[in-house]
């Protein structure tokens, strides 16, 4: 059985993240970038392949960790769409 995605954090705000994507091209590049990360992370930590170096696992993480950080950002400030 396959663990769920832990990296789908946003469902609760997907309203606020519909909203920003039609005014911010910005926003919407930023959260179609986390969506491939959180999604390529998960494969990623629930392969098998043992090859995967550590510190490339490390980097897709600390990617990940920032998109997000810059999504909350986002929700929490509602930047006007000339941003």
């Amino acid at each position: 059985m396959k663990t769920p995605n832990r990296y789908r954090k946003f469902i609760p705000e997907q309203k606020k993240i519909e909203q920003l994507e039609k005014r911010s091209p910005r926003f919407k590049r930023i959260y179609s970038e986390y969506e491939l990360m959180s999604e390529e992370l998960w494969n990623l930590e629930n392969s098998d392949a043992s090859n995967i170096p550590d510190d490339f696992l490390e980097a897709v993480k600390l990617q990940t960790e920032y998109l997000e950080d810059e999504i909350h950002d986002w929700l929490l400030d509602d930047h006007p769409s000339s941003q």
